[in-house]
């Protein structure tokens, strides 16, 4: 709400409202309001993005036609509580190129419900660093930057400059210690414009204090940080902007509440679903969770309920040579079962408390243990 209305009160602009429900039965809603209106400035999810990409892929020449203009969008600004989607965000720059997108008007933030504006990436800044780490050391909480296409590199793009007023910290999530710039952690973030708590009836009090007035084991004991909930690295960016300056870039992981643990190591679903999507054409959405120590995996199939005992084996296969998991259960659905909010993010506790309350109807079920 305060993004989204507040903002244009306070700089005296005018803002289009879409909602959300409009968009999934016409995705070529948001584009037409912006070349009509002349937007300079718009701000979208991942979920309007991949709405687009997915549903307009082949009426850009016919969208071109009706007149529709995205020459003068200045930015285009991704909000998103999650790593930016590096293949998303080049494959919408690149469709809609040709309908005069600037290539370097898509960019993306990062915020959270502690606070809604931690970094974003300017067009008039130098472009978004991209860092390529080693999978495998990754799941120790260690960061070792790696060559592009190195075995078990996984790349990486900066959610953007840490914005002015905003300070961030990497930190333990157990011991609340500093951690230094090789370790993944918590971000944590100080700045005046800081949530305060939750509004609700219900809660452990002490629990919203620990979220949201947290302090330092050692080192910086007496600064009062908000904890996010998500895992990331801070590094100082090797390019300037227009000022020579260099600038330190947050990297998102990913939400610590999602991430698994596994093996005594920490995996992040989005790496694994990646792996898996990939695995088969027919296979259009994943997602991963743990069940009693064994990773399920949960598959929509869009094909015939024959290829279901196809899947089976190329998820297993595909999970145990890159991320070197044995697939407990893997669990083949329609399109659609898997619950996407509206921002996009995939619902993989309410996939789950679905799962155990057997009311997914699955097209086929595979139990690997």
């Amino acid at each position: 709400f305060v993004l989204w209305c507040l903002c244009s009160v306070y700089s005296g602009h005018q803002s289009i409202l879409i909602p959300p429900s409009e968009l999934e039965t016409t995705p070529a809603l948001w584009l037409l309001a912006v070349s009509q209106y002349k937007v300079r400035d718009t701000f979208c999810s991942y979920s309007v993005m991949e709405l687009c990409t997915k549903g307009l892929g082949s009426q850009t020449e016919s969208l071109k036609a009706r007149g529709l203009d995205l020459s003068r969008v200045r930015t285009c600004v991704v909000v998103a509580e999650e790593r930016p989607r590096i293949a998303l965000t080049q494959s919408f720059s690149k469709l809609f190129k040709d309908l005069g997108l600037h290539p370097r008007a898509v960019s993306t933030s990062f915020g959270c419900r502690v606070n809604l504006a931690i970094c974003l990436q300017g067009t008039s800044g130098p472009d978004p660093t991209t860092v390529y780490v080693d999978m495998r050391a990754l799941r120790h909480d260690r960061v070792r930057l790696v060559e592009r296409g190195s075995p078990h590199s996984l790349p990486l793009m900066e959610s953007g400059k840490i914005l002015p007023g905003v300070r961030i910290i990497i930190a333990n999530p157990e011991t609340k210690g500093p951690l230094g710039d090789s370790h993944l952690g918590e971000i944590w973030v100080h700045s005046a414009h800081n949530a305060s708590g939750y509004f609700t009836i219900y809660g452990d009090e002490s629990l919203q204090s620990d979220h949201f007035n947290s302090r330092l084991s050692f080192g910086d004991t007496q600064t009062i940080w908000a904890r996010t909930g998500y895992l990331g690295f801070l590094r100082r960016t090797e390019l300037t902007d227009a000022n020579g300056e260099r600038h330190d870039a947050l990297y998102v992981v990913g939400a610590l509440d999602e991430a698994m643990e596994l093996r005594g190591m920490r995996y992040h679903p989005i790496d694994i679903e990646t792996s898996v999507i990939r695995a088969h054409k027919s296979i259009t959405e994943c997602a991963v969770f743990t069940w009693t120590n064994l990773l399920v995996v949960v598959v929509e199939l869009d094909g015939s309920e024959q290829e279901a005992l196809d899947l089976v084996p190329l998820v297993t296969n595909v999970v145990l040579e890159e991320h070197y998991l044995i697939v407990g259960v893997v669990v083949v659905v329609d399109v659609g079962v898997i619950p996407i909010n509206s921002r996009g993010e995939k619902q993989r506790m309410h996939l789950r408390d679905g799962f155990l309350a057997d009311q997914l109807d699955p097209i086929y079920v595979a139990y690997n243990m």
